[in-house]
């Protein structure tokens, strides 16, 4: 199983017409991939979680475009096209005592490779459970 740890931004935004675009516009002028984007939003404002690869300082950039953010680290774990890998990563990472709080990502359909972003209270601990889970667990 693929593991990798990338950084997360959790940005925090109005909730109107127009706010992702400017978000958008930022990562887009800059050349930043977004590998994984969520959303929660609450009456006037919101959340936007936002994970990429790479070095760019992404905090400042965000400050300078006017934003308040948080940076933190997940794991992004490729899984098989195939039903059951869901439970099989996150029943050994609650057997590891690890806990989940924020999960987002894709699917994909059989055969395929779903792209699944965790982020967890221990990263080190569960990239090691992870990268360690047998096929089949």
């Amino acid at each position: 199983m693929k593991v990798k740890i990338l950084k997360q931004f959790s940005v925090f935004m109005p909730n109107r017409p127009g706010a992702l675009s400017g978000l958008a516009r930022i990562f887009s002028e800059k050349r930043i991939d977004i590998l994984g984007l969520a959303s929660e939003v609450r009456d006037d404002s919101g959340v936007v979680r936002i994970a990429v690869a790479g070095d760019a300082d992404v905090s400042v950039i965000l400050s300078q475009g006017g934003f308040s953010s948080v940076e933190t680290s997940l794991l992004c774990v490729d899984l098989e096209g195939k039903l059951g890998e869901l439970l099989r990563v996150t029943k050994a990472l609650g057997e590891g005592k690890i806990n989940i709080t924020t999960v987002y990502g894709s699917s994909a359909s059989a055969g395929g490779i779903s792209h699944i972003l965790i982020a967890v209270e221990n990263v080190p601990k569960a990239q090691a459970i992870l990268e360690n889970l047998a096929p089949g667990d």
